[in-house]
């Protein structure tokens, strides 16, 4: 990783953390958008201390909403000379249904359109820079979902654990899609399934999902163990030339059939579109 700027979101705590530190040790250089200005500058000071003087920056954004995920995207291809990696991390659960100043679910359009607006905003940049590649947390949740084109914001019954599991689908849907619109660049797209992470994940969720997280942590890796996959495939020769794929403890594994549903892949592709303009 000597001399490659990796972009990463969901940088400032948990297994996202750890990623970063991980590949900063590597050699990489590190730009992370982050919510809260107070933890993105511990993780700047963190990255400073093992991997100093590279020039590792911060941006501050709000990712549920579209428009901000353009802007810093922008701001980053436009600042940066390469971008090497793009981690797709950052994500949530929320036990009630809430929107967006956008009107968009916030699940959705955290754990979604965030992914989707953000490796746009820096596709070309990424394909300037080729070899490259886009990695994105997904999960083994989405096994059992199914996306209802008609509902996508979960407007009719809400349920917090559905709408997680069908953004997990969502961004393993992206994954495939996105790897094919790639071909050919030197741009691979894959994603992973990092397990269960003992991590500050669903802490902020509110009702009882929140009371709920801190019981089914107990039994979960530790975010070192759920960081391994995401940096394997930013960094590992073995996985140079893959694509497409969904990955779990740094192997290829099968998800579900709804997963696999490419013409599903290419109507959240163009829906996607028409939601960030």
């Amino acid at each position: 990783m000597q001399g490659k700027t990796v972009v990463a979101t969901g940088a400032t705590s948990g297994l996202g953390a750890i990623a970063a530190v991980e590949l900063a040790r590597m050699g990489a250089r590190i730009v992370f958008i982050a919510r809260d200005a107070k933890r993105a500058a511990a993780t700047l000071a963190e990255l400073e201390a093992v991997a100093p003087g590279r020039g590792h920056r911060a941006h501050i954004a709000e990712l549920s909403l579209v428009a901000e995920a353009r802007r810093v995207g922008g701001e980053i291809a436009a600042s940066e000379a390469r971008v090497d990696v793009l981690i797709n991390n950052a994500g949530a659960i929320f036990s009630d249904r809430r929107v967006t100043a956008e009107g968009l679910e916030m699940t959705f359009a955290l754990n979604h359109m965030a992914y989707f607006a953000l490796t746009r905003a820096l596709r070309e940049r990424l394909v300037g820079s080729a070899p490259a590649r886009v990695v994105s947390t997904a999960s083994a949740a989405h096994y059992g979902a199914k996306l209802d084109f008609d509902d996508l914001q979960c407007a009719r019954g809400y349920n917090a654990w559905r709408a997680y599991n069908r953004s997990k689908l969502a961004n393993i849907l992206f994954t495939r899609e996105l790897a094919k619109r790639l071909a050919g660049t030197g741009v691979t797209a894959n994603c992973l399934h990092p397990g269960i992470v003992a991590s500050r994940f669903g802490d902020e969720a509110g009702g009882w999902t929140a009371r709920l997280f801190p019981i089914v942590k107990r039994f979960g890796v530790s975010p070192a163990q759920g960081a391994d996959t995401i940096v394997y495939l930013a960094s590992s020769p073995d996985v140079a030339t893959i694509s497409g794929a969904y990955f779990a403890k740094r192997k290829i594994a099968t998800p579900s059939r709804a997963a696999r549903d490419d013409a599903v892949a290419a109507k959240l592709w163009e829906l996607s579109e028409a939601i960030a303009g």
